[in-house]
């Protein structure tokens, strides 16, 4: 008997594939059938009539690792969908290094409320190992599946501590402890390792101001870890200093592939369409394209599904970390020191200076597009502080330095930065090196919420056409999942049954605005959620379970339904992971299971107009060398030039599967599958490899 059956569902498969109305049946938290029709009795039987039957969504950029410890249920992701979350992101986890000191960073940086903290911090650190780690995780009773990358900020404070940590560089031996603890979580069962060099991440505590760990490391350090996540084919996820290019150029060093070595498989924030740089967004798409499909490497970019918009209360906010006086601001846990720093002589001056300064800014600073949320004198709530200063005949920063002087926390505001202009914010979306994502959930809790990412990218495609809606699921299941190795975002039988029912036609109205709530779970702090009246996650199941219908369950977090996520095919070495590469189908099918050469360059030749380019190549090398031969007239290998140019032509054109460099060059393997791919397309047999091979990967 099957646990469950969902019936009459427009089912999307995750892969893009166009959807069906079919039949669902699960059994021990696995898909076991999907069929037009299942007879098999079923203790459970769901209509679903009208409703899209979705994989659940798979969040790439979360920051609960904290949250997950007191809340595991996360409910706020659950509700909107999210049956898988990634954390450890921008160097920080909590995997290693001392609870207080982690405490202090993830406060900052995240601004995660203090009274989480407190709560984390009460219940002390139960492992002593990576394994014991991951091994905790798995006992939580978790909402939704848990996959983790290791933080490098960690990982410094674990060797070095935290006063050395955020002061310098790592002595040689030191970098050592450090690769050597990367591989051991890896092979315990992190997905990755995460590092970051943003200048405006800083610390909390005794240190406050200094950046992050992770930011001071040198390239060497950087590159150490990286080979530890190269040799095992594992997630590196970086985020560059904006203030300097030359970090920029080392990460695509640290990523780059070469005859000797296998490309680094490497994730990097972010590509928005920042209001400071509104030309850079033209660089993506073509750079993306160069440094994956040209030079063989394995890059994605990381986007946002909404407008950059910040809320900030006064002047603790994540967009003055950027500045020094903002920094000094951030520093301070009271309001009357906050005042007192105001009163200093020439503190208003230097802030006034630092905001206006020239020089590469992430955030606008353009007065005409900060909005009073909340402020003394009511009615100036709705209108830009722009506004408001020219009605007092005022510069508008004498105007916005008095209410942060005077109000504090009281005056609220609001700014949007990036992503504001829709056709580029769906052109990123939809571009294949950049996974829609970086939605921060359960960091910055009272400045943002994305926690509906995935459903906000939907609600765009159907809305607006810009994607179609299989394309666009897939974009936020299968596609993250796969590049990601994770058991996840796919709907088909033997695979996880992390479903989601959404209602298609709550998809066409607007996306509400985000409120604020006490919540409960981070012990009644405020935190920004998304709501609405009609939301289109009618159910979600994680596991086989079902742990939301319309809201979380109340049971969501008591009884257990995901499950700590590990690689799906683990690897280790530079040979084998220099083989994986080469034997790639296509951008994200690395784990396709086939072993012989002949079938994997048969699912790379299944689309006709490319095989026939392929066959007349072949006849044009062969020619070229018989003609040459014959008449000792050597211009006329110049054919075989030609005709490699025409199978590269094939597959740029006609079918974007990966063409490994060696391969497109010379070697003895793809020699022999092209002549012998040639003469079974001449004796007619071509077709039934194709159904073959195809027939293996099913399996």
């Amino acid at each position: 008997m099957l646990d469950l059956v969902i019936d009459n569902a427009l089912v999307f498969d995750g892969v893009g594939h166009p959807p069906e109305r079919l039949s669902v049946g699960i059994r021990d938290g696995l898909i076991e059938q999907v069929a037009s029709r299942i007879d098999q009795p079923a203790r459970r039987r769901i209509d679903a009539t009208g409703l899209w039957l979705t994989p659940g969504f798979v969040d790439i950029h979360t920051h609960y690792d904290l949250e997950v410890e007191v809340n595991p249920g996360l409910g706020e992701s659950v509700r909107h969908g999210v049956t898988t979350v990634l954390i450890g992101n921008c160097s920080l986890s909590v995997a290693c290094g001392e609870p207080a000191d982690l405490a202090s960073i993830f406060q900052r940086v995240e601004t995660l409320p203090a009274e989480l903290i407190e709560c984390w911090l009460r219940q002390g650190r139960r492992w002593q190992s990576f394994a014991e780690y991951l091994a905790h995780l798995e006992q939580l009773p978790l909402g939704p599946n848990v996959a983790a990358l290791l933080g490098h900020s960690a990982l410094r404070v674990q060797v070095m501590g935290l006063a050395r940590s955020v002061g310098g560089l790592a002595r040689a031996d030191e970098i050592a402890a450090m690769q050597a603890l990367a591989a051991e979580g890896i092979d315990a069962g992190f997905c990755g390792l995460s590092v970051d060099m943003v200048h405006w991440h800083k610390v909390g505590g005794v240190w406050a101001g200094r950046a992050l760990p992770s930011h001071h490391a040198d390239y060497d350090e950087y590159a150490a870890l990286a080979e530890a996540c190269r040799e095992r084919d594992a997630v590196f996820q970086v985020t560059p200093n904006p203030e300097r290019s030359s970090s920029v150029w080392n990460i695509l060093k640290l990523g780059a592939a070469s005859f000797s070595r296998p490309p680094l498989r490497m994730t990097l924030l972010s590509a928005l369409d920042l209001d400071t740089q509104p030309a850079l967004w033209r660089i993506y798409a073509p750079f993306l394209w160069a440094y994956n499909k040209l030079a063989g490497n394995n890059l994605r970019m990381q986007t946002l599904a909404e407008p950059f918009t910040i809320v900030s209360a006064g002047p603790l906010t994540p967009l003055f970390e950027e500045f020094p006086t903002g920094v000094e601001l951030n520093n301070l846990r009271e309001a009357r020191e906050r005042r007192a720093l105001w009163q200093r002589p020439g503190f208003r001056q230097r802030f006034a200076s630092d905001w206006q300064r020239p020089g590469m800014k992430t955030f606008h600073r353009d007065f005409s597009r900060i909005v009073i949320v909340q402020a003394p004198t009511s009615e100036w709530q709705g209108r830009s502080v722009a506004e408001v200063a020219a009605a007092a005949h005022r510069p508008p920063i004498e105007v916005f330095i008095d209410l942060l002087a005077s109000a504090d926390e009281d005056f609220v505001w609001v700014a949007s930065s990036a992503n504001n202009r829709r056709s580029i914010r769906h052109a990123l979306m939809a571009q294949r090196y950049i996974l829609p994502g970086f939605t921060d959930a359960g960091a910055h809790c009272r400045n943002l919420a994305y926690y509906d990412g995935a459903i906000s990218l939907l609600r765009q495609a159907v809305q607006t056409g810009f994607l179609s809606p299989e394309r666009a699921i897939a974009r936020v299941t299968g596609e993250p999942a796969a590049w990601l190795n994770l058991d996840a975002g796919v709907v088909a039988p033997g695979r996880r049954a992390d479903i989601v029912l959404l209602d298609p036609a709550a998809l066409r109205t607007p996306r509400p605005e985000p409120l604020l709530v006490n919540d409960p779970a981070l012990a009644g702090a405020l935190r920004m959620v998304n709501r609405e009246a009609r939301p289109p996650v009618r159910a979600v199941f994680v596991n086989g379970q079902l742990v939301a219908d319309g809201q979380p369950l109340a049971a969501l977090g008591r009884n257990k339904a995901g499950r700590l996520l590990a690689r799906r095919s683990p690897i280790r070495g530079l040979a084998a992971v220099r083989q994986r590469y080469r034997n790639r189908i296509d951008d994200l099918n690395f784990d396709h299971g086939l072993t012989d050469y002949w079938d994997i360059f048969v699912m790379k030749h299944r689309r006709w107009p490319n095989i026939w380019l392929h066959v007349l190549a072949v006849f044009i090398m062969y020619g070229s060398a018989a003609l040459a031969a014959a008449t000792l007239d050597y211009w006329w290998l110049l054919g075989i030039p030609l005709s490699n140019v025409l199978g590269q032509f094939g597959h740029a054109r006609f079918e974007a599967t990966h063409v490994d460099g060696r391969d497109a060059l010379f070697s003895w393997r793809a020699l022999l599958a092209l002549t012998r791919l040639a003469l079974l397309v001449v004796c007619g047999r071509y077709r039934g490899e194709i159904a073959r091979v195809q027939s293996l990967v099913r399996r």
